[in-house]
């Protein structure tokens, strides 16, 4: 149980690495973080395997556009055409409108979200296929650049401002795939409760060859009551074997 403890550890702390270094680590990063659990060659390979579905590169970038969905595609064509009639900016305006932006100016911030658009894009390929939509992530992705560049004045140098805003869209990003999880997880749970009161319901009704109440579905099985009521509330009243 320690070295399944000390394995997930290391796992996370790997992906912590990686994201610090633009999802990219090299091997020998890897053998060294999990060198006290002496694996070897096949099982660091294992690993290798593991971070790379996870879009993770080993020595090199993986192609995020290799993991798009065919839905993810044809929402990124539309939604770079319409990047494309963003003005673009040299490294010096960049700077420039940067600094402004740490200065408060609110023309300056509003330009640099319009900057920092595509590098959302970007992140959210990173993502995509981790339990939420391509399109979604770039939503939360762009909010969380809006709240960004308005705490920029924190920053000393211009410099940071990147790999701030590049964080925050990350964090973003994580804690909505993190939500996303929890609800799929929520309605999953839903889902097989309505099943499992439907399926009862409708061999308790073929047997007395009529529509059943929840409380006679509670006696004949080893169900609650509040479970048979949450099914049918869960499942809009359609569950066709209870009375009206």
């Amino acid at each position: 149980m320690e070295k399944e403890l000390l394995f997930a550890k290391t796992l996370e702390y790997i992906k912590s690495v990686a994201k610090d270094q633009n999802y990219i680590v090299s091997k020998e990063q890897v053998e060294t973080a999990f060198a006290p659990l002496e694996f070897g060659p096949e099982q660091l390979e294992m690993v290798y395997d593991y971070l790379r579905k996870q879009k993770i590169g080993i020595e090199e970038a993986v192609d995020p556009d290799a993991f798009l969905s065919e839905e993810d595609v044809d929402y990124l064509d539309t939604y770079l055409e319409e990047l494309k009639y963003l003005p673009e900016a040299t490294a010096g305006e960049r700077e420039a409108i940067t600094l402004s932006a740490m200065a408060g100016d609110r023309d300056a911030q509003s330009r640099l979200i319009e900057l920092f658009l595509p590098e959302v894009v970007e992140i959210a390929k990173l993502y995509a296929g981790q339990g939420a939509y391509l399109e979604d992530l770039i939503g939360e992705g762009n909010v969380a650049l809006a709240m960004g560049v308005s705490m920029l004045g924190a920053l000393e140098n211009a410099s940071e401002a990147e790999g701030m805003l590049a964080k925050m869209i990350m964090d973003g990003m994580e804690e909505y795939i993190g939500i996303s999880m929890e609800q799929a997880k929520e309605d999953q749970k839903a889902m097989e409760l309505v099943n499992k009161v439907s399926d009862a319901a409708k061999e308790l009704s073929e047997d007395l060859r009529r529509k059943i109440t929840p409380l006679e579905l509670a006696k004949e099985t080893d169900m609650d009551i509040e479970d048979i009521e949450e099914a049918i509330r869960l499942s809009g009243d359609t569950i066709e074997y209870f009375e009206g």
